[in-house]
């Protein structure tokens, strides 16, 4: 078959569905070789060392426009230029994030990671937001297979959208092999010295958003009895609506034991998982919750959310607390520090629930949608 592929977030984002785009077209380009595979892209085209490194039977195409002018042409404008223009003829079209462009393939599958901005309105964008309420439902309509990242979400397309449930599939992530339990000494040292990390500390990683929770996780940790050793490391590149977030070291009178790190490379994060005395993840909402699974994929301690797709991702191998209960985020990070004993049995229990999950599995997945 020949399967057009918007590669467009892989080629245009570091992080979030970029990252998700990536590791999954990685793992079809590492097991399909039978199959022709077109990977558009646009203009200002940046993040493509991974798909130039591909098979033969995998090609990047690109177009004139960069992204925005092709997001006005087809989503804004909705001008029916068929992404075939580009591609040429595809027997099935598939695009990973939210959208689809016209196009004349036999079947056109669609990856819808979340529906935050209809659960959690007031953490979108208000722009971004207007444009997804128009893009989303219009793309969802046109798709013959959507793909959904988690029961939860595959369930919130069924509620907002009507969608019958023979339509709606779930395809989890998986985690990239770099992410494991590291136990070098030098690989910590190295780490430890890019980010001045000399106390112990609690770790966040994610793009630095309200839907993160990250006032009521700094709040939490503020309320945490007074250990000076002891940090809240946050690893993650600026979103959007963030100033309170950076506020409330000073707000709750922690400001010298917060760490904002900015992007992190990938290559770090096993290493920054590693060390952690344990991963927080408060997130009012997921389609997914990547960061979950790889901190656990890297053995460490889990706190997160019970609401969305993450107890299906954290299994019983996490505390799951209410995103909103400050106190009891403060209670669930007390204990691990309190009780190494149980926090060392809850840290092999998310060794053996990362294993429920691969990319390959996911690829494999995929693949089978392509075909049927």
């Amino acid at each position: 078959m020949k399967i057009a592929i918007d590669y467009t977030s892989a080629a245009r984002q570091r992080a979030g569905i970029g990252r998700y785009t990536r590791s999954l077209v990685r793992a079809l380009a590492q097991s399909d070789n039978r199959n022709e595979y077109a990977l558009y892209v646009p203009r200002d085209a940046q993040y493509l060392e991974d798909a130039r490194a591909f098979p033969k039977n995998f090609r990047i195409v690109s177009a004139p426009l960069n992204g925005r002018h092709m997001v006005a042409l087809w989503q804004r404008a909705q001008i029916p230029l068929p992404v075939e223009f580009f591609t040429g003829r595809a027997d099935v079209f598939y695009s990973p994030d939210f959208v689809l462009p016209p196009t004349r393939a036999r079947k056109k599958i669609l990856t819808v990671h979340d529906l935050s901005f209809l659960r959690v309105p007031e953490t979108a964008v208000p722009k971004l937001k207007w444009y997804l309420e128009g893009a989303v439902p219009r793309a969802v309509a046109r798709a013959d297979l959507i793909l959904a990242d988690s029961d939860a979400t595959r369930q919130d397309l069924i509620e907002f959208f009507g969608m019958p449930p023979e339509r709606v599939q779930t395809l989890y992530s998986g985690y990239d092999a770099m992410f494991r339990r590291v136990t070098d000494a030098n690989e910590f040292a190295r780490v430890r010295a890019t980010y001045n990390l000399e106390k112990p500390f609690i770790l966040n990683v994610g793009t630095i958003e309200p839907r993160k929770n990250l006032t009521r996780l700094i709040e939490a940790f503020a309320r945490l009895p007074q250990r000076d050793d002891l940090e809240l490391v946050i690893a993650g590149e600026r979103g959007w609506m963030y100033d309170e977030i950076y506020a409330a070291p000073k707000k709750f009178g922690v400001n010298a034991s917060v760490r904002f790190l900015g992007f992190t490379p990938d290559a770090d994060l096993p290493a920054l998982y590693s060390l952690a005395e344990m991963f927080v993840y408060p997130s009012l909402y997921e389609g997914f919750g990547l960061p979950v699974l790889e901190a656990m994929a890297c053995g460490a301690a889990v706190v997160t959310a019970n609401n969305s797709s993450l107890p299906e991702v954290a299994g019983d191998a996490a505390v799951l607390v209410e995103a909103r209960d400050v106190d009891a985020l403060a209670e669930a990070m007390a204990r691990y520090l309190d009780d190494t004993a149980w926090r060392g049995m809850m840290q092999t229990k998310t060794l053996t629930q990362a294993q429920k999950f691969s990319w390959a599995k996911s690829a494999a997945e995929l693949r089978a949608a392509f075909q049927t």
